[in-house]
């Protein structure tokens, strides 16, 4: 649970023109075409790790009480994304756009690499039912953060904060092991990146306008963006899951 915030400014909405603009539509375009991209490439990488035993047996192992686990490459995996998350902050201090697609595309294939645990935790017919209700519920959020006249900026402070406290909570309940708790935890991680999804779209279109049409900070710009909202839609997919999940 990650929400990667670097490479932005935040401005308000009342200070860009929000007509129709052709070039407004290319940019979102352009972030969401490869942020299609990078669901289809993890979505790959987690059936293979999930389904080829050869590869399976690599990442994941099962205990004698049936609990799926991770080995020591599963572990790497699993972590690599926020290690490579918080090390782009300190080493990226002024991006391009090859190194910001760089980032990117490790970061959706280790975490793409990391689900395939998911298949071996619930059924395949529930994966693809909760995957299409949270394509649907991220439609709709990032149609309401493009369209909205509101300025959502004042809850992103509030979300990002929610989204530690989230990180801090899961931790904690991997040594309680405790399904109530879990299932609180989930449900707020649900309305947090729910909000992040809106959030995001929203800065991603003030993002354009500053910018001003330079060329090479749009690049910039689509890379994080898609980053960002891989990221919502991922942590959301995987919070609906415990709602709508069938286990194994």
């Amino acid at each position: 649970m990650s929400d990667f915030r670097n490479g932005f400014t935040n401005v308000a909405p009342a200070s860009a023109d929000m007509s129709v603009d052709a070039g407004l539509r290319g940019f979102m375009l352009g972030v969401y075409n490869k942020l299609a991209l990078g669901l289809v490439v993890a979505g790959a990488l987690a059936y293979v790790t999930g389904n080829v035993p050869a590869v399976q047996q690599l990442l994941f192992v099962q205990g004698a009480d049936g609990r799926i686990g991770l080995t020591m490459l599963g572990l790497i995996i699993q972590f690599s994304p926020l290690v490579m998350l918080f090390g782009s902050m300190f080493f990226m201090k002024n991006p391009t756009a090859g190194g910001v697609n760089l980032l990117y595309w490790a970061v959706v294939s280790t975490i793409g690499a990391g689900l395939g645990i998911l298949f071996l935790r619930y059924t395949g017919g529930s994966l693809a039912t909760t995957f299409l209700i949270t394509a649907a519920a991220f439609g709709g959020l990032s149609l309401f953060g493009y369209t909205t006249k509101r300025d959502l900026s004042p809850i992103g402070t509030f979300l990002i904060m929610g989204v530690i406290g989230l990180i801090i909570a899961s931790v904690v309940n991997i040594f309680l092991q405790s399904g109530t708790f879990y299932l609180i935890i989930s449900a707020v991680g649900v309305l947090l990146f729910s909000g992040l999804i809106a959030f995001d779209t929203q800065r991603l279109k003030m993002t354009y306008y500053q910018l001003g049409g330079d060329q090479q900070a749009m690049g910039v710009a689509t890379g994080f963006g898609a980053l960002n909202l891989f990221i919502n839609f991922i942590n959301l997919f995987q919070f609906l899951l415990a709602f709508t999940g069938g286990r194994r």
